[in-house]
């Protein structure tokens, strides 16, 4: 067999030995046909690999096409250019909003990008009495969703309370596990959601098949889940130094994947995995091993035999690298195809590659999918607090966020009360506001915060995970309305306001969650509506995901749907008023 070409004299990637060695590799059609210290075979062209590091494409199991904004066309080429060839995606936030259809618009779409998926879940993250979402994924669903063979997992199990119900009822979710395993047997991986999860439960949630996490990690949660045969998949706020040492020191190689779960668009223009990678090296991972839990580990966690390393009769899955530093990507090569190039190499004979955002991926929507944010529009008289009951204050249960990820705290403050009206602005709290924006039953939902915004304004959105009903977040009535209204006009988005104008703003036309224009200009806009909330005093590592995160009932420890305010891990409704002052 004649090869199509050889990549010649590059430091190749020796995955068991987690090495590099000189190496050249040849190429016939799709898959890689030999990997020599010499090839001299007639070929039709050479390419000079000379002071470069090849190693497998990127392989990233636990990922939300959506957490970008974006949809799969105009994600691949992005990915790509990272580095990142074979993606697991988790479509639960589309299918929360448009269900099964949703799923299979994102299906449909044809990419160079190896695009797997898992099956949603939790659609809705908890239940119909807790939250409202657009649609739900049951039994029916996943047995559509199993027949397919590009779907590897059940995705992210979030709801313990279900998984582990104290009455031991047969509950939906261990329908959905027990479905999986007698349809598809050892073929189908089951991948869990456990942040804080320890002891008893832990082992619990394990017995069911569960038997992943993707969750913010400790070095003491590394140990111990790994310690009970649990797979972790290791994102960016996991990769602190204890964390990276337990897994060195520990040499827990094998059990490990790292993963992007979620990536701002504002962020994939730098990057995907190759970024996570850059951080496991720079936190004190042996970039080997951060190579190998990037590529391989995850490979065969997904069972995908047919990639992750580089050897005879695997998927010429290629990257090359100038150095093993930020790893930018000099060249990406899919199923043997040059897919990407650096502008500023020239050593490729094979030019096709093009240049990316150059040319938007196009994608037509169902026209019902811009049509999707029904619920009524606010007026600053909305966001007033009345006393219910005479005093001199009220005792009110409050969401602490943090400055680092996107778990929460449970407090509770005292408010004073005059005229009636609770003072929540005076007590430097914001308001947060749950609007049920499917047009199903109207709810509305009051939670006070603290560690919001310091400065007087609001921000709102669609892109409230996971359900995405419309979020509210302020201390100013004026803009929450403003914030409110103008979220409803672009038919989903991103709206920041102040001074009773609208400072930055990104449409999300596409079910409130996904733009449908080029990601280049949507980076833009997010990056401005990031900057907006940071200049308000939102203060975290990421105000967009914390925002979009009080709305999630499964994140640690208290969270707002449109029901009301609820205990995470119990899944107890919590008053906004605790007790009455007298």
């Amino acid at each position: 067999m004649k090869a199509d070409y050889v990549i010649k004299h590059a430091w190749v990637y020796m995955t068991f030995r987690q090495c590099f060695e000189k190496r050249d590799v040849a190429v016939s059609g799709e898959r890689i046909f030999e990997v020599s210290p010499e090839i001299s075979s007639e070929t039709q062209y050479m390419i000079d690999g000379r002071g470069m590091y090849l190693i497998p494409g990127l392989v990233d199991i636990h990922m939300h096409i959506e957490s970008s904004m974006t949809y799969p066309k105009e994600f691949s080429p992005f990915g790509l250019k990272a580095g990142t060839t074979t993606v697991v995606a988790d479509a639960h936030e589309i299918a929360n909003v448009f269900g099964m259809e949703g799923i299979r618009t994102f299906m449909e779409q044809k990419t160079d990008l190896d695009i797997f998926y898992a099956i949603p879940s939790s659609v809705p993250a908890t239940s119909i009495e807790l939250e409202t979402s657009g649609y739900s994924i049951g039994e029916q669903e996943t047995r559509e969703l199993l027949e397919d063979s590009r779907v590897l997992c059940l995705g992210e199990v979030m709801n313990f309370k279900e998984l582990v119900p104290e009455d031991g009822s047969d509950t939906k979710i261990l329908r959905l596990i027990r479905m999986c395993k007698e349809t598809r047997g050892r073929d189908i991986r089951l991948e869990g959601h456990c942040p804080k999860i320890s002891g008893r439960d832990l082992n619990q949630f394990i017995f069911t098949g569960v038997d992943a996490d993707h969750t913010q990690q400790t070095a003491e949660s590394v140990l111990e889940k790994t310690d009970l045969g649990m797979f972790l998949e290791l994102q960016k706020k996991s990769l602190t130094n204890p964390v990276v040492e337990t897994v060195c020191k520990n040499r827990l190689y094998e059990n490990v994947a790292l993963v992007t779960d979620d990536t701002m668009p504002d962020q994939l223009l730098k990057g995907q995995l190759n970024q996570v990678i850059a951080l496991a090296v720079k936190t004190g991972m042996p970039v080997e091993q951060a190579i190998y839990c990037s590529t391989y580990t995850p490979a065969r966690r997904m069972r995908l035999d047919d990639r992750g390393m580089i050897g005879p009769g695997k998927l010429a899955d290629l990257v090359l690298l100038r150095n093993l530093e930020d790893f930018r990507p000099a060249a990406v090569f899919k199923s043997g195809k040059l897919v990407y190039q650096d502008p500023e190499e020239n050593r490729f004979k094979n030019a096709s590659a093009k240049k990316v955002g150059e040319n938007p991926q196009s994608f037509s929507f169902p026209s019902h999918f811009y049509h999707s944010v029904h619920c009524v529009q606010a007026d600053p008289s909305l966001f007033t607090l009345k006393a219910e009951k005479p005093g001199s204050g009220v005792l009110a249960n409050v969401i602490k966020i943090n400055s680092f990820g996107t778990a929460t705290d449970a407090m509770q403050r005292e408010i004073p009360v005059r005229n009636g009206r609770i003072c929540w602005q005076e007590a430097g709290l914001c308001l947060a506001v749950v609007f049920e924006r499917y047009g199903k039953n109207g709810n509305m939902a009051f939670g006070l915060v603290e560690g919001a915004f310091q400065k007087q304004g609001a921000a709102a959105t669609t892109w409230s995970h996971d359900s995405h009903n419309l979020l509210v977040l302020g201390n100013s009535p004026e803009d929450m309305a403003l914030a409110q209204n103008r979220v409803l006009a672009l038919q989903g988005g991103y709206v920041v306001c102040s001074g009773n104008k609208v400072q930055a703003e990104a449409r999300l036309n596409v079910g409130g969650i996904i733009s449908d224009g080029p990601l280049n200009q949507l980076a833009e806009d997010l990056g401005k509506v990031r900057e907006a909330m940071a200049e308000l005093g939102y203060l975290n590592n990421n105000e967009i995901m914390s925002m979009s995160t009080l709305a999630l009932p499964v994140s640690p420890s208290l969270k707002i749907t449109d029901y009301g305010m609820l205990e995470v891990r119990s899944q107890r409704p919590v008053p906004l008023i605790a007790k009455y002052l007298p």
